[in-house]
């Protein structure tokens, strides 16, 4: 793991090490910036690593991505390389071994250069810790290091077109057949459907409700068939579309975490999406409001720049508060998941619900502040808030999120 890290560091902070470094200290010298703070140094570094990446490899080619619907592979084998394609994957296949908090700081930094990039990346690390987690070692011998690698790119499949929030009916059906199973269903909304080489599918087994769920582990090339790519208001460097199974034979050696354990296995790697993706609005907010402050200083309007207007003053003071805020919300939850903490799945859900609205809500103020400008593509902010706005659906509706905090509460 020490060599893995130092070579991480060496092949692109020494590359960058001058200009990251003079925009890092700019950043830490006011509130606009104070997502360095709390952390030790080796996060320090990843933050500084990955925020360098994300300026140079990602930002330049953001709306490109965005308007050409262009998932950037080679970008993310790149990340790959720098020890990103299995973050909080143990060390035994070639995982970074790191911890969920250092991978929130690691996904908020390369979010302000990409958040739809970004994104794909953490569903990635969900299913390549899900598998490590969980599956036989032979699935995790074989798997793991084509997954660490981005050799390999995998899709989480729970979703289907008639079980969204209520994820427990999923219909999607695997019937036992000798030392094999045979699946039929249609699962909706799967990020990477179509490119993705592996797909971890929840299937019944049985009619016990969610005890009656059991994860498959599932190659592209088994007879899967993918339906056209949906056309999306925001993360379109990545593909979605529906995957569909009719009569898909798959060995009973690829199940996952054991028969009817499915459900509770997607719900533990759910707690980890909604830090990973609540992470995602922290940098794309942080990215909207850095680029909103220099905005505001060059535009004048009445004789003088938008910044000397109290209105102005005061709007930028509360995003900063509420993106803070959100950010010290989203570190205890990955901290708390850490520690294996009976609270963590309030606490992730309290998380992603705080973020998610929040970040939101400074990336649309963020647009106010540019006015007709910031509806116009040749300005980044439109493609912040549009990316930022599936986060309050996915991972768990945030109308889900108030379930889970509200039963905690009343327990």
């Amino acid at each position: 793991e020490v060599e893995m890290l130092s070579l991480v560091k060496n092949c692109f902070v020494s590359s960058a090490a001058v200009s990251v470094g003079t925009r890092m200290s700019v950043r830490a010298m006011s509130a606009l910036n104070t997502a360095h703070l709390g952390l030790n140094e080796e996060q320090l570094e990843f933050q500084q690593m990955c925020r360098g990446f994300a300026d140079k490899e990602m930002l330049p080619n953001m709306a490109k991505w965005d308007k050409e619907e262009e998932l950037p592979r080679e970008t993310l084998q790149q990340l790959a390389g720098l020890g990103l394609g299995a973050i909080y994957t143990s060390t035994d296949h070639g995982g970074s071994g790191l911890s969920r908090l250092d991978a929130s700081v690691i996904f908020e930094a390369l979010s302000t250069g990409c958040v739809g990039t970004t994104a794909m990346l953490t569903i990635h690390n969900m299913c390549a810790w899900m598998i490590d987690a969980y599956a036989p070692e032979e699935l995790r011998a074989k798997y793991v290091p084509l997954l660490a690698s981005f050799d390999y790119m995998a899709s989480y499949c729970l979703t289907e077109p008639n079980s969204g929030s209520d994820a427990a009916s999923l219909s999607t059906t695997a019937a036992q057949d000798g030392d094999h199973y045979i699946l039929n269903g249609t699962k909706a909304f799967i990020s990477g459907g179509g490119v993705s080489d592996i797909y971890l599918v929840m299937a019944r087994t049985s009619d016990d409700g969610p005890k009656g769920i059991t994860c498959f582990l599932v190659e592209k090339d088994n007879g899967l068939t993918f339906g056209a790519k949906e056309q999306k208001m925001g993360w379109n460097c990545q593909p979605t579309r529906m995957v569909m199974m009719e009569d898909v034979r798959i060995p009973a050696s690829r199940i996952v975490g054991g028969v009817g354990q499915g459900f509770n296995l997607a719900m533990q790697g759910l707690n980890g999406g909604r830090i990973n993706i609540a992470s995602c609005s922290l940098g794309g907010a942080q990215a909207a409001l850095e680029q909103t402050v220099q905005y505001v200083k060059e535009r004048k309007q009445f004789g003088n720049a938008l910044s000397s207007f109290q209105n102005t003053q005061f709007k930028l003071a509360e995003f900063a508060s509420s993106l803070n805020a959100s950010r010290l919300a989203v570190r205890l939850a990955a901290s708390e998941l850490d520690a294996k903490s009976s609270s963590a799945p309030a606490l992730c859900a309290m998380a992603k619900l705080t973020a998610t609205d929040n970040c939101f809500d400074i990336v649309n103020g963020c647009l106010q502040l540019h006015g007709g400008y910031g509806y116009l593509k040749d300005y980044n902010i439109q493609q912040y808030l549009r990316d930022l706005r599936v986060h309050q659906i996915l991972e768990g509706t945030n109308e889900v999120m108030r379930m889970i905090v509200a039963r905690d509460i009343l327990a």
